[in-house]
């Protein structure tokens, strides 16, 4: 095990692997100290991340952070890594790294080209070491683009989650919630239903609300329902109308055994979807959540930070092409995330890896009632991530979910973001969006084109 030292005005300080470095180097978070791996003082932590700068790339393909026998999530890391396309900055340091991301060699093609050479722990050691406007910036210039029945993260596009959750799974309130977001121009990424009974009994009606939805207003978009894997898998196998398939996922085998899922299984999952051959634009039939301290809480991390743990659940995500990937950052709670200064960086963090490693990344701009963050805290982190390219965040009536009790951003902050930075939604949604009257040829909310009686329930919707 390598060790690696640095002094400061004659205090020096040891770090044993690589593992105990990128953990001192973390930017201060409750989870960390939680896990007792955080730096015991801000002195240490940027001995740590001085240290962590010299170290060269090469070393995270040459010291796994867990053992390559014991996790496939580290056979997937270092069985995929693509040598060729890490060769340009294969001779850099993490601090070389940084620079050369920053610069402006480092541009849309390049950084998507250099994409399958990076690895999961590369990604989070130079985040370490980058302030606010880095994470901005160098997450602004990756393009990702996917594409099922529209096309998400295209230049000068913000999409949308609409998310109309409701506590007891009512039809009617499930079904004004959509209308509410569709008349204000949500929905592009994915109309996507977290419900409230986790049954097949409860998860194909869904389906089939939202595929009627769909179907009858021929809306270019897709839909979810975000249940276990297992329980999509077997609604495929009924004919229930699956668009993407979605799942939490981590990090390390150890936290992803807690979700009951494996990488096979998330193979099978994929496989399932694409048999259904729904999309009309392309194949990405996977959605994936993640969030700093999944690992941690499962007592599933290994020694390993959490923030490094959630960018090592990227390189899950990767395998599997998906459509979507967000981090649900701020919805764990205070003991991972305490406050609203550690809730945006931990989300600019996330989404800059993310995007990184070639993800499609959008973010949940989002606390709990009991973490010490406020809207104002929220409305930073989401000028702040509209500003880095984003690819979608969530769309919730009212920005407060009322079946998962936490406070998440609005139909309206997707406007805003749209408004101020000049974005639009995906384009062939956009033409809908026109088609219908709802947004003018600027994108602005034009006049209500859909009526009341959605799904042909009698008089307006919640009557």
């Amino acid at each position: 095990m390598t060790t690696y030292t640095h002094s400061i005005d004659g205090t020096g300080y040891r770090f044993e692997g690589l593992r105990v470095l990128l953990a001192r180097a973390s930017p201060a978070r409750a989870g960390d100290v939680l896990a007792g791996l955080a730096a015991d003082s801000a002195r240490e932590r940027v001995a740590a991340q001085i240290a962590l700068s010299e170290v060269p790339l090469r070393e995270f393909l040459q010291q796994p952070l867990i053992a390559y026998e014991h996790d496939e999530v580290t056979r997937l890391i270092i069985d995929g890594h693509d040598t060729v396309a890490f060769a340009p900055v294969s001779h850099l340091t993490v601090g070389g790294f940084r620079d050369w991301l920053l610069s402006y060699a480092a541009d849309a093609t390049s950084l998507a080209q250099l994409a399958p050479g990076l690895t999961p722990e590369m990604v989070a050691a130079v985040s370490k070491i980058m302030r606010i406007q880095d994470l901005v910036i160098v997450a602004a210039k990756c393009r990702v683009v996917t594409r099922f029945r529209n096309t998400i993260g295209l230049a000068g596009c913000l999409s949308t989650r609409l998310q109309p959750n409701h506590p007891t799974d009512d039809r009617k309130g499930i079904a004004a919630s959509i209308l509410d977001g569709l008349l204000l121009g949500s929905g592009d990424a994915v109309i996507g239903i977290n419900p409230a009974t986790d049954s097949l009994q409860a998860i194909i009606p869904l389906l089939q609300l939202v595929d009627d939805v769909r179907e009858r207003y021929r809306i270019p978009t897709q839909s979810c329902v975000l249940t276990h894997v297992t329980q999509q898998i077997q609604a495929i196998e009924r004919g229930a109308p699956v668009d993407l398939v979605f799942q939490s996922i981590a990090g390390t085998q150890q936290a992803n055994s807690s979700f009951g899922i494996d990488l096979a299984l998330l193979a099978e999952a994929r496989a399932a979807a694409l048999s259904l051959q729904r999309g009309t634009r392309g194949d990405n039939v996977m959605y994936f959540e993640t969030g700093q301290g999944s690992a941690l809480s499962a007592n599933a991390h290994h020694g390993v930070d959490q923030q490094t743990c959630e960018a090592r659940a990227y390189a899950v995500a990767r395998a599997y092409q998906p459509l979507l990937v967000n981090s649900v950052v701020g919805f764990i709670g205070p003991e991972y995330l305490h406050n609203g200064k550690e809730i945006q960086r931990a989300g600019l963090e996330d989404h800059f890896c993310g995007k990184l490693l070639g993800l499609p990344m959008g973010c949940d701009v989002c606390y709990t009632n009991h973490a010490e963050a406020d809207q104002d805290d929220m409305d930073t982190l989401l000028t702040l991530l509209g500003v880095a390219g984003c690819t979608y965040i969530m769309g919730v009536p009212g920005a407060d979910d009322i079946m998962l009790n936490y406070q998440s951003s609005s139909f309206h902050d997707a406007l805003y973001l749209r408004q101020v930075l000049g974005l639009k939604p995906a384009p062939e949604f956009q033409q809908w969006l026109q088609h219908m009257g709802i947004f003018d040829s600027a994108a602005r909310v034009h006049r209500l084109g859909l009526d009341h009686t959605l799904l042909g329930l009698t008089g307006p919707v919640g009557a």
